[in-house]
């Protein structure tokens, strides 16, 4: 019989890996075997990462370089999908790091994690794929950073990066997806726009997840969930959203209708007056 690996050191080969297909196969590798029972949680090194693993490219910019291109425009259409994929090649990453970070969380939340991180995985390649349809790459067009910091500014709490992470960031792609979608179908682009409706079934899921592991870190700590989590948002300068709520996808991820209503307050409250 064929003794369990450690899962640690395989997580953490996936994120530091270099090489786009090795880091996608290794992550999907690596959900099956533990589905399948065959790695253990043996004690293993942790450190904090300053980087995970990426190709040479994209050229990674300051969010306010990445040009913005209108979806009809010849470069549009790739650019937003080639932006897309990029925010789901990090995914990959932020969910790996944290099944590999939080070492004191149970099971099922690295089971969680790790169906995300393979799940993300499968999102990346479904847009590359349409990228090569269209007759590019991933890493042709400049990208930013974004959510690799974010990862690395929560490394050091697993509850504010449920809190900041699922609920902030992948939730504000629950929101940005129907005028995402509404912007390919206007250019006929009836294929990404399926693609994209696989990915929102799955990120209501992974919100979803963040939402419950968020909810259950207050109740262990004795915390009062709304009001941690709009002290985090001040904390980190954050706000919820910056456009539309998509209420629908939301509430399905796990929002009450009460935090539903809070967001919308602070957004109102946000908003130049006779905005």
């Amino acid at each position: 019989m064929m003794m369990p690996s450690s899962l640690y050191p395989q997580i953490q080969a996936a994120l530091l890996s270099e090489d786009l297909d090795d880091k996608l196969a290794r992550t999907e590798a690596i959900h099956a075997a533990w589905q399948r029972g065959e790695l253990v949680r043996a004690d293993a090194p942790l450190s904090r990462l300053p980087e995970a693993g990426r190709p040479a490219r994209p050229e990674l910019v300051h969010a306010t370089k990445v040009p913005r291109r209108r979806p009809g425009s010849p470069l549009g259409q790739p650019a937003m999908l080639h932006a897309i994929a990029h925010i789901e090649f990090n995914a990959v990453n932020l969910a790996l790091d944290a099944a590999w970070r939080f070492r004191d969380m149970p099971d099922a939340y690295v089971g969680d994690w790790l169906r995300i991180a393979a799940e993300e995985a499968g999102h990346f390649r479904m847009l590359q794929g349409r990228l090569q349809q269209l007759g590019y790459a991933y890493g042709d067009f400049p990208a930013h950073n974004g959510l690799w910091e974010i990862c690395h500014v929560t490394d050091h709490d697993v509850l504010v990066r449920m809190a900041l992470v699922p609920r902030v960031l992948e939730a504000r792609g629950l929101d940005a997806n129907p005028e995402l979608q509404r912007k390919l179908a206007n250019i006929g682009d009836h294929d990404s726009v399926a693609i994209l409706d696989i990915i929102l079934r799955d990120e209501i899921g992974h919100v979803q997840v963040g939402n419950h592991w968020f909810h259950w870190l207050c109740q262990q700590r004795g915390l009062e969930p709304m009001a941690t989590f709009s002290g985090l948002l001040a904390q980190y300068d954050l706000t919820a959203h910056r456009g539309s709520y998509n209420a629908d996808a939301r509430r399905l991820a796990g929002f009450s209708e009460a935090e539903l209503q809070w967001l919308q307050q602070e957004k109102s409250m946000a908003e130049p007056s006779g905005s």
